[in-house]
Formats: C-alpha cells, structure tokens, sequence
C-alpha cells in the first residue's frame, strides 16, 4: 500500500528561495523521472520528518498528493544538516507501472531464538547485510525480504541465495554475499582457550613425565 504525503510545486527558485522556504517550515524539493519534466516541490518539514523516520517510506511506493493531482514517487534521496535534526532537501523519482526500478529494499531477521547456532551453541547471530538493491516492476515492490534464521548454525553461514524472494523481485547483487552468522559469545572464546590451554599443560606434564622416566 502505498504512503501518501502532501506536497505543493514552487515557483521560486535558487538557494535564497530554500533558505526561506527552511525558515517557514518548509523542506524543498525535486521529482524528477518517467520521461517527464522535474517538478520543483515545497513539503512540510514536520510531516516529512516523522515519515523518514519510518522504515517503509524509504522502499515503498509513495504518492505525492497536490491536491489537484497526484504523483506515484520513489524517496531517492534526503539531505540533512550536519548537526540539527533538519532536512534540507528531498530527491523523490516518478514511478513508471511498466518499467523496472532498481531500489534498496530492508531485509526483517525472524526466528533468531530458534536458529541451532543460538539456541544449542549458545552464539548470537551477526546480521551481515540490513539491506539489499533488488530490480522489480513498481506493483511486485516488496516493503522488505524476510530473512527466516531457523536453520542457521555456527557452522553454515547464510547467504543471499538462502532468502526466499517474492514472485517478480531479483536481487543484485555480485556473487552470493553472507548475510546472516553465528557468532561466538566472549564466555565462549574464552572456554575454548582455557580448554586449549589445559591440553597443551597436560601434553607438556605428560612429555615432561616421559623425559624423566627415560
């Protein structure tokens, strides 16, 4: 479902006119793409803030609502201030329904407490990947991949193949990267040194037990 925001087009242009548009509350920026001409956009900052801070507005489909219109949009790009929670600029790109679109789309972990690497060896998962660019028409557009961990032991990484992908979506990606481990806890790593460490006194007073009998 696609996550609506409202949005007005500017006549006024130029770093002086966003400098202005920031003061009033404003966020000024562009869409651009799908064969037609950049339109030039003014959004209210508050609004825009409480939606970038939501995970699906960042790969879904989004809809800039002008009242009068309406247009089908992709969030490109958002530019924030250096030190204040400000947003500067907003990148958004026209959606074709036909056209394939590459996107950055997050990736949800389940079933983490019940992966043999965690549950019997006592590890804790290391997510790898949080996200990937997948390539898919505009209506098979997932919100995110879900990434089930219910096989994943200390042993067997998991990898991008491993991701069961929905009907239409493809991953790009180069070669099959790892997603997911299991990790070895502190208390673990230092177990297995102490074991290491015992064997190899045992096997010196066992050699040293040896020379002197010789």
């Amino acid at each position: 479902m696609a996550i609506t925001f409202n949005a007005a087009k500017r006549v006024e242009q130029g770093t002086g006119a966003s400098r202005r548009l920031r003061h009033a509350g404003k966020v000024p920026g562009i869409i651009y793409g799908a064969g037609k001409t950049p339109v030039q956009i003014e959004l209210d900052h508050n609004e825009l803030y409480h939606m970038l801070r939501k995970e699906a507005f960042h790969s879904s489909m989004l809809v800039a609502d002008f009242g009068t219109e309406k247009d089908t949009v992709v969030l490109r790009d958002a530019q924030w201030h250096p030190f204040r929670q400000q947003i500067l600029h907003l990148d958004f790109q026209r959606v074709d329904p036909n056209a394939k679109m590459h996107i950055k789309v997050p990736l949800h972990f389940v079933n983490a407490d019940v992966a043999p690497g965690v549950k019997a060896d006592g590890g804790v998962v290391s997510h790898v990947l949080t996200e990937l660019e997948v390539e898919t028409l505009p209506g098979n557009l997932p919100e995110f991949l879900t990434v089930d961990l219910m096989g994943l032991s200390a042993s067997t990484p998991l990898h991008v193949s491993n991701i069961k992908l929905p009907e239409g979506v493809t991953v790009l990606v180069h070669g099959d990267p790892v997603v997911a481990a299991i990790l070895k806890t502190r208390a673990d790593v230092a177990a297995e040194e102490a074991e290491a460490a015992a064997a190899a006194e045992s096997a010196a007073a066992s050699a040293a037990a040896a020379e002197a009998k010789a």
